[in-house]
């Protein structure tokens, strides 16, 4: 798994037995690569179209062979083989919502790393490229790691919601005794992005180590009143976001925003953003939504947050804070054995294990398909 916040790539290693949501899973072994600078400047050139068409196509094949040396360099740590491999990608491009395009209304998606590469370097049969399928039976393409929340978390008696801080913000509220259609997932807005960005344009940091750059500073409550005014935070779900909604642009507005204020106040607020857009979906979303008969007392009591936001004491410190009115207990997917950074990868390690025993795994009600869909095409080996 390689997020949006081009970071690097996470390699999990799983073990699954069993089929469909009644499979179990357990993480073996965990490893983190970090991109090389000049890999990360030629994946964010990719993402904000600088990049040529002959450049993403070496890119695309580069990454398939960057992604074996991790695969590879991940086994021989840990001294496992591995039998199948799924593999995300890094996406350049993502559009969840269809638009005009050459008289057509389109919607698209584009995930880089040549599996067929991964593939004959690995020697064994590799899934990639999971969103257009769910694309193509009527949904955004993501969110696509409620089914993992789903198979891990769904309980008869207790509501969890469970909140992924990425370079994007996603949750996935599972009421007590649900099935999968009754699941509501939702992309709630930036993660690390923002704060990561800020972090390199005014500190020249590739990002903000525990929040400590944000704890010198407080934030400025008219810009956090203002943002998440917005139309995509108040959009209903389903609904997905990446750097096309939360990357260039919206830095420079954000930071125009900000004006002349102090440097630590500014990526204070960059935190705020990620942590009150958060708070505001769930309480819109999930726990008030329109049409709800029961409130959050009766149905959710716990909030499982994982992702690389989980690092970040400020933002952990905001969230906190924010939905301690809400009655909801707050822990980490590391309380049950998956590291909060590795959970993503494990995701599409069980999404590439239901793609070879031929089981959907999309969740319609979080992507808005119109119908279950096997995801990822198969590289033999």
């Amino acid at each position: 798994m390689s997020g949006t916040s081009a970071d690097g790539v996470d390699v999990a290693l799983v073990q699954i037995k069993g089929r469909g949501i009644q499979c179990r899973l357990e993480l073996l072994a965990h490893h983190h690569v970090p991109y090389l600078r000049k890999v990360r400047k030629h994946v964010l050139e990719s993402m904000n179209a600088v990049a040529s068409v002959a450049e993403l196509s070496r890119l695309n094949f580069y990454l398939g062979e960057l992604y074996a040396d991790c695969v590879e360099e991940a086994l021989q740590k840990s001294g496992f083989e591995c039998e199948l491999v799924g593999c995300h990608g890094q996406t350049i491009y993502h559009q969840g919502t269809a638009a005009p395009f050459l008289g057509r209304d389109i919607a698209c998606t584009w995930q880089i790393g040549e599996g067929a590469v991964l593939a004959s370097r690995l020697g064994v049969p590799v899934v990639s490229d999971f969103r257009p399928a769910d694309m193509a039976a009527g949904g955004k393409g993501a969110p696509l790691v409620p089914y993992l929340d789903y198979v891990l978390f769904r309980h008869e008696r207790l509501g969890r919601i469970v909140q992924n801080i990425g370079g994007i913000a996603n949750l996935t509220a599972i009421p007590p005794g649900s099935g999968s259609e009754e699941v509501t997932a939702f992309d709630t807005g930036p993660g690390n992005m923002v704060i990561d960005a800020v972090a390199q344009k005014l500190f020249n940091r590739p990002f903000d180590s525990n929040g400590k750059l944000a704890a010198k500073g407080k934030p400025l409550a008219n810009v956090t009143h203002d943002i998440l005014k917005q139309p995509f935070f108040l959009q209903q779900p389903p609904r997905t976001a990446g750097r096309e909604e939360f990357g260039r642009e919206f830095l420079a507005d954000f930071l125009r925003r900000c004006g002349k204020a102090d440097k630590h106040d500014v990526i204070a607020t960059a935190t705020a953003v990620t942590a009150l857009s958060i708070g505001q979906a769930v309480r819109r979303f999930v726990l008030y939504r329109e049409g709800a008969k029961r409130g959050p007392a009766a149905t959710f009591r716990e909030f499982i947050v994982s992702g690389g936001g989980t690092k970040n004491q400020t933002l952990m410190s905001m969230l906190v804070t924010d939905l301690a009115e809400l009655d909801l207990r707050l822990r980490t997917t590391d309380a049950i054995g998956i590291p909060s950074e590795a959970k993503e990868a494990v995701a599409f390690a069980l999404l590439a294990y239901q793609t070879w025993h031929r089981t959907a795994s999309n969740v319609p009600s979080a992507t808005g398909a119109k119908r279950p869909a096997i995801l990822g095409k198969i590289s033999y080996a």
